[in-house]
């Protein structure tokens, strides 16, 4: 399972705060709070204190973990110091604000009315919070062979990889990658691999870098070749016509043999610094997060009218199927502007012929099956159940054809604009395997994921197929995914746990996805961050 884990450094201000000093302005500090879990609070940080004023700019920024796969709810308390003490419950409170981190990554800058405990207005007051990635996202990209490397082993070639490795504060070396391992050759050409510019070299083209050649043995007592020192300055001069190359010097071997030259040379064919964008990078781009919901209504899942049905809405006003729904799609809306969501069932037989639908709007309005917001979803599945009989096959392949359109005609445009994410509940009984193969195949070249949430105690081992976590999926002819889309999760596995943890699981391979698609394509978010968009602090 992939982590997002981001450094989110955010910038505060405020405007016309309410002034609490009668000979003087209100002294302002914010303090930044960080939920929990129900009405639990704890402080992360604090800014400094900004002397007699109203619309203070802070100096200080807090620097905050951002994971894409949870909901962390933030607040904004903004006070007026009158003393010297830590505990701010004796200061004048000047308003605060709530909101989640994924709508102020979002946004990217965003500017809401400071509010009472009451509720009510703090007056004309506002805060402004800027957000951005605290990251160097260039990376490095290598073509490298070598030639005429010393044989180590007795009975054969050499089996040569290569460290590389970068000068801390301290002196000393620190291996930051290792290459793939060539078999018994001593003119090893290695796959173009990639190494992040700030990893390498703390982005510092000037900063030493050793390369160490190894022979690679089994038993882990590796033989030294040769080892040469450079950096990025040098390594930039590498072309395929005109390689940077280095000579591999066994400093024993050279001490020993009066003729040695060395043990080999390493040549550079390229080596080009590149930005490639992460994940905040596109959405505080402007790219699109589009969310669509498929819910499995075939008669598997059981009468709704009898309790032992996964879609029998329990006295508390739930079940698993809303569960999932309310879980997942919390955490999505925050990235869609509009927060309309198309929602479609299918396995059911529909009104007013009856005949069996793979893909019919929960609204019944094919023309417009969007819902708005999550609770939209919520009332369109309550409201489409009672009007439906559950029937089957259950087909997946329609759904995902489906929005695989949207997403085919999102990709022909020369920026990262639009993301589609499907999220399938079902009882995981599927119909058709092999179409539903296919269709994955198809959409992994595409901008776009599947998320499968199973409900209820059923054999998910189809879904689990799906999923490629375990090695890649491959459509009925043979043809690779060319990326791993569908992430399957089966429900029940989280009924005990936080309510957010059914959210995590599922959702924390998408921001690997998103940035594997578009790097790959060399697409831009729709808009590059701008020095005006900044704050002036």
């Amino acid at each position: 399972m992939a982590d997002c884990v981001s450094k989110v450094e955010l910038s505060i201000s405020c405007e016309n705060l309410l002034d609490k000093d009668v000979f003087s302005k209100s002294d302002p500090l914010c303090a930044l709070l960080l939920n929990t879990g129900g009405n639990q609070w704890v402080e992360i940080g604090r800014t400094e204190m900004v002397k007699n004023c109203l619309d203070p700019k802070f100096s200080k920024k807090f620097l905050i973990d951002y994971y894409f796969e949870q909901v962390q709810k933030l607040k904004f308390g903004v006070y007026d110091i009158d003393n010297e003490t830590f505990d701010l419950g004796d200061d004048d409170f000047l308003g605060e604000f709530e909101c989640t981190l994924g709508q102020i990554v979002s946004s990217k800058k965003l500017t809401r009315p400071l509010v009472l405990h009451n509720g009510k207005p703090a007056g004309k007051g506002t805060i402004t919070i800027f957000a951005e990635e605290v990251k160097d996202n260039r990376v490095v990209n290598f073509e490298v062979q070598a030639r005429k490397l010393d044989k180590k082993d007795f009975w054969g070639k050499s089996d040569p990889y290569l460290e590389f490795c970068k000068q801390t504060e301290d002196g000393k070396w620190q291996m930051v990658h290792r290459t793939e391992v060539i078999k018994r050759n001593l003119n090893p050409t290695w796959k173009p691999y990639k190494i992040p510019l700030q990893s390498l070299c703390n982005s510092d083209l000037q900063k030493p870098i050793k390369v160490t050649c190894y022979d690679y043995d089994n038993d882990g007592s590796h033989d030294l070749i040769g080892t040469f020192e450079t950096n990025m300055q040098m390594l930039q001069m590498a072309s395929q016509s005109s390689p940077a190359e280095f000579e591999c010097i066994n400093s024993k071997k050279k001490q020993k043999k009066r003729r040695y030259r060395n043990s080999g040379i390493v040549s550079f064919k390229l080596c080009q610094i590149v930005k490639e964008y992460s994940f905040l990078d596109y959405i505080m781009g402007g790219c699109q997060m589009n969310f669509i919901v498929g819910i499995d209504f075939t008669g598997s899942n059981g009468d709704p009218r009898k309790p032992d049905s996964l879609h029998y809405i329990s006295p508390n006003g739930f079940n698993e199927y809303l569960m999932a729904i309310w879980s997942v799609g919390m955490i999505i809306q925050d990235y869609d502007t509009d927060k309309l969501f198309p929602a479609f069932g299918f396995g059911a037989q529909i009104p007013p012929n009856w005949q069996v639908s793979h893909e019919f709007p929960l609204n019944f309005n094919s023309t417009n099956p969007f819902c708005a917001g999550v609770e939209g979803i919520i009332d369109a599945y309550r409201n489409c159940l009672p009007q439906v009989k559950l029937h089957g096959p259950t087909n997946f392949s329609p759904i995902i054809n489906h929005v695989a359109g949207f997403a085919a005609a999102a990709a022909q445009q020369p920026i990262a604009s639009q993301y589609f994410i499907l999220l399938i509940i079902t009882d995981g009984v599927i119909t058709d395997l092999d179409n539903t193969r296919q269709a994955i195949v198809n959409a992994s070249k595409l901008p776009m994921s599947i998320i499968i949430v199973g409900v209820g105690g059923a054999d998910f081992s189809a879904m689990e197929f799906l999923d490629g976590d375990d090695g890649v999926l491959k459509s009925p002819t043979g043809e690779a995914a060319i990326r791993d889309i569908v992430q399957f999760v089966p429900f029940r596995k989280f009924q005990n746990a936080a309510k957010e943890a059914l959210a995590q699981s599922v959702l924390a391979e998408v921001p690997q996805q998103v940035v594997c698609y578009f790097n790959t394509r060399k697409m831009s978010p729709p808009k590059e961050q701008k020095p005006e968009d900044l704050l002036d602090f």
